[in-house]
């Protein structure tokens, strides 16, 4: 058996390469067309789903088309006996701000707030720590 493999190989062996690099071509050769045969398989029952998919989809559609017409019949639900018209009412109207004139000069920043003595400004760098 070894045999026919090395006469296979060498028959195979492609110029300036090694002489199992035409089997490893030959392997991958035979694995596709092994997948190419064998992918209709995976494919079988695929026709029923969709048909199911379908029906409840066309369920869903005929549901959300009756949607609107059950809530035209269906009495809207008043919160106490009160209507929302009749508790409305107007917001209060600002009275309106006398109209300045536009700021010419900038706003005086307020001065600056110095750290006291006793506080530390920058992080402490005590690591590790002492023992």
């Amino acid at each position: 058996m070894p045999q026919i493999l090395q006469d296979l190989a060498a028959k195979l062996a492609i110029p300036g390469l090694p002489d199992w690099v035409g089997l490893i071509f030959l392997l991958l050769l035979a694995l596709a067309a092994l997948a190419f045969l064998l992918m209709p398989f995976s494919v079988f029952g695929v026709k029923g789903r969709l048909d199911q998919i379908e029906a409840q989809l066309e369920e869903l559609r005929a549901e959300l088309r009756a949607l609107p017409l059950r809530l035209q019949d269906q009495p809207r639900p008043r919160s106490g006996g009160r209507v929302v018209e009749e508790d409305w009412v107007e917001p209060p109207v600002a009275p309106p701000r006398p109209s300045a004139a536009p700021r010419t000069t900038p706003p005086v920043p307020p001065p600056a707030a110095w750290p006291s003595e006793n506080r530390r400004a920058e992080p402490k760098l005590d690591w590790p720590p002492r023992r």
